[in-house]
Protein backbone atom coordinates (compact mmCIF):
# COMPACT_ATOMS: atom_id res chain seq x y z
CA UNK A 1 0.00 0.00 0.00
CA UNK A 2 1.19 3.49 -1.11
CA UNK A 3 0.52 5.79 1.38
CA UNK A 4 0.30 9.81 -0.41
CA UNK A 5 2.73 12.10 1.09
CA UNK A 6 2.16 15.74 1.80
CA UNK A 7 4.87 18.40 0.61
CA UNK A 8 4.76 21.30 2.42
CA UNK A 9 6.93 24.67 2.21
CA UNK A 10 6.39 27.76 4.44
CA UNK A 11 8.59 30.31 5.53
CA UNK A 12 10.23 30.83 9.09
CA UNK A 13 8.01 33.62 9.88
CA UNK A 14 4.66 31.81 9.27
CA UNK A 15 5.50 28.95 12.02
CA UNK A 16 5.11 31.36 14.98
CA UNK A 17 2.79 28.87 17.53
CA UNK A 18 2.70 25.87 15.46
CA UNK A 19 4.98 22.58 15.63
CA UNK A 20 5.81 20.13 12.56
CA UNK A 21 5.37 16.88 13.72
CA UNK A 22 6.16 13.76 12.04
CA UNK A 23 8.41 16.20 9.28
CA UNK A 24 11.43 16.30 7.67
CA UNK A 25 11.64 20.03 8.12
CA UNK A 26 15.11 21.63 5.68
CA UNK A 27 16.07 24.96 6.93
CA UNK A 28 18.85 25.85 4.58
CA UNK A 29 21.14 29.11 4.07
CA UNK A 30 20.59 29.12 7.86
CA UNK A 31 24.03 31.27 8.53
CA UNK A 32 21.56 34.22 7.62
CA UNK A 33 19.05 33.21 10.44
CA UNK A 34 19.03 35.67 13.50
CA UNK A 35 20.01 34.23 16.83
CA UNK A 36 15.78 34.74 17.76
CA UNK A 37 15.09 33.29 14.35
CA UNK A 38 16.67 30.48 14.74
CA UNK A 39 15.26 29.74 18.53
CA UNK A 40 11.95 29.70 16.89
CA UNK A 41 13.03 27.48 14.03
CA UNK A 42 14.05 24.92 16.53
CA UNK A 43 11.43 25.57 19.54
CA UNK A 44 9.08 24.13 16.43
CA UNK A 45 10.47 21.08 15.52
CA UNK A 46 7.38 18.51 16.92
CA UNK A 47 7.75 14.70 17.59
CA UNK A 48 8.65 12.15 15.11
CA UNK A 49 10.31 15.10 13.02
CA UNK A 50 13.52 15.70 12.39
CA UNK A 51 15.38 18.72 10.91
CA UNK A 52 18.06 19.57 8.91
CA UNK A 53 19.96 22.87 9.06
CA UNK A 54 21.85 24.02 6.44
CA UNK A 55 24.10 27.07 6.18
CA UNK A 56 27.82 28.65 5.28
CA UNK A 57 29.26 30.59 8.21
CA UNK A 58 31.77 32.20 5.52
CA UNK A 59 28.68 33.73 3.75
CA UNK A 60 26.79 35.76 6.28
CA UNK A 61 25.01 38.54 5.25
CA UNK A 62 23.17 39.94 8.49
CA UNK A 63 24.11 43.34 9.05
CA UNK A 64 24.80 43.99 12.48
CA UNK A 65 22.86 41.14 14.22
CA UNK A 66 25.05 37.99 15.23
CA UNK A 67 24.12 34.74 13.11
CA UNK A 68 21.52 32.45 14.63
CA UNK A 69 23.79 29.25 13.36
CA UNK A 70 27.05 30.64 14.73
CA UNK A 71 25.36 31.05 18.19
CA UNK A 72 23.92 27.67 17.81
CA UNK A 73 27.07 25.87 17.20
CA UNK A 74 28.00 27.08 20.41
CA UNK A 75 25.14 26.99 22.55
CA UNK A 76 24.06 23.02 21.91
CA UNK A 77 27.13 21.51 20.98
CA UNK A 78 27.10 19.20 23.77
CA UNK A 79 23.36 18.85 23.98
CA UNK A 80 22.42 15.29 23.34
CA UNK A 81 20.29 14.04 20.15
CA UNK A 82 22.18 16.25 18.29
CA UNK A 83 24.65 15.81 15.84
CA UNK A 84 27.14 18.76 14.07
CA UNK A 85 28.90 18.06 10.59
CA UNK A 86 31.18 20.30 9.45
CA UNK A 87 32.36 20.25 6.02
CA UNK A 88 35.17 22.46 4.13
CA UNK A 89 35.87 23.39 0.45
CA UNK A 90 37.25 20.02 -0.44
CA UNK A 91 33.77 18.55 0.25
CA UNK A 92 31.77 20.96 -1.84
CA UNK A 93 31.41 20.11 -5.18
CA UNK A 94 31.41 23.20 -8.16
CA UNK A 95 32.76 23.96 -10.95
CA UNK A 96 35.85 24.49 -10.77
CA UNK A 97 35.93 28.05 -12.22
CA UNK A 98 33.39 28.71 -9.18
CA UNK A 99 35.68 26.77 -6.79
CA UNK A 100 38.94 29.02 -7.39
CA UNK A 101 36.92 31.89 -7.04
CA UNK A 102 35.75 30.74 -3.62
CA UNK A 103 39.35 29.86 -2.22
CA UNK A 104 40.66 33.86 -3.96
CA UNK A 105 37.90 35.22 -1.24
CA UNK A 106 39.08 32.88 1.77
CA UNK A 107 42.73 33.81 0.81
CA UNK A 108 41.58 37.53 1.05
CA UNK A 109 39.40 37.16 4.32
CA UNK A 110 42.68 35.34 5.56
CA UNK A 111 44.85 38.57 4.42
CA UNK A 112 42.75 40.69 5.84
CA UNK A 113 42.73 39.06 9.09
CA UNK A 114 46.28 39.03 9.22
CA UNK A 115 46.15 35.19 8.83
CA UNK A 116 47.05 32.42 6.51
CA UNK A 117 44.49 29.54 6.24
CA UNK A 118 45.54 28.34 2.87
CA UNK A 119 41.88 28.81 0.77
CA UNK A 120 40.48 26.41 3.44
CA UNK A 121 36.77 27.77 4.25
CA UNK A 122 34.69 26.54 7.55
CA UNK A 123 31.42 25.24 6.61
CA UNK A 124 28.56 25.00 9.39
CA UNK A 125 26.43 21.95 9.13
CA UNK A 126 23.70 19.75 10.44
CA UNK A 127 21.56 19.63 13.53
Amino acid sequence: VHRAQRHRSRAACLHAGTHANNAFIILDESQNTTIEQMKMFLTRIGFGSTAVITGDITQIDLAGERSGLVHVLNVLKEVDGLSFTHFGSKDVVRHPVVQRIVEAYARDDARKRGGQDGGQDKRGGAA
